[in-house]
């Protein structure tokens, strides 16, 4: 389902399943933004800090139920994650707006 979507996100996505660090960082702008559990970060090396602890706090999968494209730099990929983290398993829309082909801002939920 990830064909749909700019090479930026769909790069994303196969960089945090991969646990490519430096690949996912590839994907954003220098000055992105990532909105996540109603925290924000601000930059590559926020954003950098950010996969960390998400990355070693809990083990999950990630799988893509759809896409919708919200306007010519605007989409949401619609998600299920399952893994340790506390209920197991919740449905998150990744919302992504790009700029010259990158991320420039995600927001991670409702």
């Amino acid at each position: 389902m990830l064909e749909a979507v700019p090479e930026a996100i769909y790069n994303y996505f196969r960089a945090a399943e991969q646990g490519d660090l430096p690949r996912l960082l590839d994907c954003f702008t220098e000055d992105a933004t990532v909105l996540d559990e109603d925290k924000t970060y601000q930059g590559r090396n926020e954003i950098r800090v950010w996969r960390e602890s998400v990355a070693t706090r809990y083990t999950y999968t990630t799988e893509v139920l759809g896409t919708e494209a919200r306007g010519p730099e605007t989409y949401v990929v619609n998600t299920r994650l399952e893994g340790d983290f506390p209920g197991g398993r919740v449905d998150l829309p990744y919302a992504f707006t790009l700029s010259n082909g990158l991320i420039n801002s995600l927001e991670i939920g409702p």
